[in-house]
């Protein structure tokens, strides 16, 4: 059976209107049933999802008793973000979820990787709980099961709340506290219905951009010593986490999500697949090699962690047992094996190496193969999840009105590849959530690169589903590669 794409069958099948029509059967005596095509099908019961966070979607910064954060301070300081771009309104998630949900499923989802607002639930990040925001994510909870999509809540993903930077941030040991708190309240009041929870976000982006570059909210560069004492905070943070969502939650499934470097070795021989292994601890000791290890590397206390201040109740409290690692994927980091203290060395691209729209996202398919893999036989998680892979694009509607996104189409088509293999390879990834179900609010570059698989008209908040869309419903529905 061949698919053609027409104007015709491209908008049903995003409507999900006549999908049995213009998808490939997927029984084995179908004809689009090829061996090569049967070597990319993903195993019964993967979770097909998408993610969002907060601050990224929601808008309505000032509505429901939701206070200010860093992200609210930093984006409307000038010259912070792209054009001065705020997430004031971002895509109106907060009024629209119920529009939002509805895509979700349509395109056959099934889960949601959404994030909760620290801010919403406590304005100042302690004290008295706030009620209307407790009901909102209630709310969109109890939506997502109504449409079978089964909810994966984040507890913290970059939006601290201001008055918790007023007092050091991440550099005051007590925001760990603060986290802990926040986290065992919100888990308790979500459960039963939300059964897994992450506690952070990328803890080395918050902690590196956030306070070393000062390129993200909000805006320091503290220095190397000074880092390495708050990020210590920020995995302690984490551990805290954890223990007051099991008291809070009891029977909850917890992680939390992490973007790991995904070290990739060069060329795929002995030495440098060694060199690879070994990269994946040192590069990531701060954040995942504590975190699932228990210890810092003497490597990292001799470079980056010298003076770091921290106990042994602080390691057995960072490295409290976890239900699964949620793992952020999108580019490669090659190294190659060297005669040298550590005994790698990360390759530098050269300037033409190709890359998406963001400059930082190179293209290296191959890091959803060896990223899960990596860490999988580096510190044996019991099950792990790609909580987000997804590119930037410079997306445009075009005179038919669709978005024909094929740069989307070809990023994802090739990384979900790698990542079957790693999965056939018996590496135990659960489910894949795409990011982003929505263009959004993307940080400090504000609105002009697009991750989402449905274009979104920012002065309108009309949803268009893109080319993008079609193939991961296709995927979601043949469990498989397309």
């Amino acid at each position: 059976m061949s698919l053609k794409l027409t104007r015709r069958n491209f908008a049903q099948l995003i409507a999900g209107s006549t999908a049995a029509a213009v998808l490939p059967s997927a029984t084995p005596n179908s004809e689009a049933q090829t061996p090569a095509a049967t070597d990319r099908t993903f195993p019964q019961g993967f979770l097909w999802g998408s993610a969002t966070a907060s601050y990224q979607v929601e808008g309505a910064v000032k509505e429901g008793g939701r206070g200010p954060t860093v992200w609210d301070t930093f984006s409307h300081t000038p010259g912070k973000t792209a054009n001065g771009d705020t997430g004031d309104n971002a895509d109106d998630f907060y009024h629209r979820y119920r529009e939002d949900v509805k895509l979700m499923q349509d395109l056959g989802l099934k889960t949601c990787r959404f994030s909760v607002a620290w801010s919403r639930i406590f304005p100042t990040g302690t004290g008295q709980p706030n009620q209307p925001g407790v009901d909102f994510y209630r709310k969109l909870v109890d939506t997502l099961l109504e449409h079978g999509v089964e909810p994966y809540a984040t507890l913290y993903h970059w939006d601290l709340p201001q008055p918790l930077q007023d007092r050091g941030g991440w550099e005051n040991r007590d925001t760990a506290k603060a986290f802990a708190d926040y986290a065992g309240y919100i888990s308790g009041k979500l459960q039963p219905q939300v059964k897994h929870f992450m506690t952070t976000n990328e803890i080395s982006t918050f902690t590196e951009l956030g306070y070393g570059s000062g390129t993200h909210a909000p805006g320091l560069q503290v220095g190397p010593k000074r880092l390495a004492q708050l990020t210590h905070h920020a995995v302690l943070g984490h551990g805290m986490a954890v223990r007051a969502i099991r008291a809070s939650a009891p029977g909850a499934m917890v992680g939390l999500a992490e973007n790991p470097r995904a070290t990739v070795p060069v060329i795929e021989d002995a030495e440098h697949i060694k060199a690879a292994h070994i990269a994946m601890r040192e590069e990531n000791a701060q954040y995942l090699g504590v975190i699932l290890g228990g210890k810092y590397t003497d490597y990292y206390l001799k470079t980056k962690g010298q003076g770091l201040q921290f106990t042994p109740e602080d390691l057995s409290i960072i490295s409290s047992p976890l239900d699964f690692v949620g793992t952020n994927i999108y580019q490669p980091t090659y190294v190659r094996a060297a005669d040298n203290a550590i005994g790698y060395e990360v390759v530098q691209n050269p300037s033409s190496y190709p890359h998406m729209l963001s400059p930082w996202l190179t293209v290296g398919p191959e890091a959803l193969y060896w990223g899960p893999k990596l860490v999988y036989e580096n510190w044996h998680p019991k099950a792990l999840y790609i909580t987000e892979n997804g590119c930037s694009s410079a997306d445009q509607v075009a005179p038919d009105g669709h978005v024909y996104d094929t740069d989307r189409v070809m990023y994802f088509r090739n990384y979900l590849t790698q990542l079957q293999r790693a999965v056939a390879e018996g590496v135990p990834v659960k489910g894949y959530f795409l990011w982003s179900l929505l263009d959004n609010y993307e940080w400090a570059d504000g609105y002009e690169k697009r991750f989402g698989i449905t274009y979104v008209d920012f002065k309108t908040q009309q949803r268009i589903p893109k080319l993008s869309a079609m193939l991961y419903k296709q995927i979601i529905a043949n469990n498989r590669v397309m």
